[in-house]
C-alpha cells in the first residue's frame, strides 16, 4: 500500500459518508426535490469535499493547506483558459447535438420551454415566454454574458468547494501516478460521489438511474481537462474557475435545441461526451509533442 493511501481513503470515505448521509437525512425529514431547500442542500453538498479536505489536511495530518493544495491567486494565462474554455465546449456541444436525428435548431427556444413545463405552472411558463420575447438581444447571448460573470464569481466559489478536495488534496496525493491514470481515478470517484443527487433527477431528470452511469463517464472525461488546467496554472483556484464557468455556461448547449433526450443532448449527454473525448485527444496529442507534459501533482 502506498504511503498516501490511508490519507486518500480517509478523505474519500469521510466525503462520501457526510455527503450521502446529508442527502438521506434531507429526505428522511421530509425534504422535497426541486425546491429551494433542495437547492440549499446541493450548495452544502458541493462544499463538503472542501470541508473534509481541510479536516484531513489541517487537523488530522496537521499539514499546511495553501501550498500543498495549490491555493494560489497568482494569475497566468491558464486562468483565462479556465474561464473561456467552458463556453467554447458548450457551443461545440450544441453543434454536435444538431447532428443527431430528431434534434433541431430552434431560435424560438421551443425545446427549452418544453423542458420547463414540468417545473413551472402554465402561467409562469407563459410569463417566461413573454419576457424572453421582449429582450433586446437573443437570450443565448445574455446567457453567455451572465455565465461568464457568474463562472468567475459566485459559481467559482461553489466550484472551489469541490475542487479543493478533488483537484487539491486528492490530485496531490495521487501525484505518484501517471497523469491520465490519476485523472481517470479522480473522475470516477467524482462521478460516483454525485450518485444520490443524480438519482433524484439532477442533470438527468428523464433517466435518473442511467444518469448515474452517464454522470460517472462524464466526470471521467472531464477530469483530465480540469486536472490539466489546475497543473498548468499551478493553482486549484483555476480549477475552481473552470468548474464554475462550466456550470454557469452549460445551458448554452441546449437553449436553442429542440428534441433529443437528456442522455443525448447537452454537455452531460452523448453530444457532450463526444466533445470532451475530442478535447482529451487534443490534450494527449499536445503533450505527446510537448516538452512539458503535466505531472499528476
Amino acid at each position: 500500500m502506498h504511503r498516501n493511501s490511508i490519507k486518500i481513503i480517509l478523505f474519500i470515505g469521510l466525503t462520501f459518508f457526510f455527503c450521502w448521509l446529508m442527502v438521506a437525512l434531507f429526505f428522511v425529514f421530509g425534504g422535497k426535490w426541486d425546491t429551494p431547500a433542495s437547492f440549499g442542500m446541493i450548495a452544502i453538498y458541493m462544499f463538503m469535499p472542501m470541508v473534509v479536505a481541510i479536516i484531513v489536511q489541517k487537523f488530522i495530518y496537521k499539514e499546511p493547506l495553501k501550498e500543498p493544495l495549490g491555493i494560489s491567486f497568482k494569475l497566468n494565462r491558464w486562468f483565462v483558459v479556465a474561464w473561456l474554455l467552458p463556453p467554447v465546449l458548450a457551443f461545440a456541444t450544441l453543434g454536435v447535438s444538431l447532428l443527431f436525428p430528431g434534434v433541431e435548431y430552434s431560435t424560438e427556444m421551443a425545446g427549452m420551454f418544453e423542458r420547463f413545463k414540468s417545473l413551472l405552472t402554465p402561467e409562469q411558463l407563459a410569463q417566461m415566454e413573454s419576457q424572453t420575447s421582449t429582450l433586446p438581444i437573443h437570450p443565448i447571448w445574455l446567457t453567455l454574458l451572465q455565465g461568464l460573470v457568474a463562472g468567475v464569481t459566485i459559481n467559482a466559489i461553489f466550484g472551489f468547494g469541490e475542487e479543493l478536495g478533488w483537484r487539491g488534496l486528492l490530485q496531490r496525493e495521487l501525484g505518484y501516478l501517471e497523469f491520465w491514470k490519476s485523472s481517470v481515478i479522480i473522475g470516477a470517484i467524482w462521478g460516483i460521489w454525485h450518485a444520490p443527487i443524480i438519482l433524484q433527477g439532477h442533470n438527468y431528470p428523464e433517466h435518473p438511474v442511467a444518469g448515474v452511469f452517464m454522470m460517472t463517464i462524464w466526470c471521467i472525461l472531464l477530469a483530465p481537462i480540469f486536472s490539466y488546467v489546475r497543473l498548468k496554472a499551478q493553482s486549484v483556484i483555476a480549477a475552481a474557475i473552470i468548474h464554475g464557468s462550466f456550470n454557469a455556461t452549460a445551458g448554452l448547449a441546449v437553449i436553442v435545441v429542440k428534441g433529443g433526450s437528456d442522455l443525448l443532448i447537452g454537455v452531460t449527454g452523448l453530444a457532450g461526451f463526444i466533445v470532451l473525448l475530442i478535447t482529451n485527444i487534443g490534450l494527449f496529442s499536445y503533450d505527446k509533442f510537448s516538452t512539458t507534459s503535466p505531472k499528476s501533482g
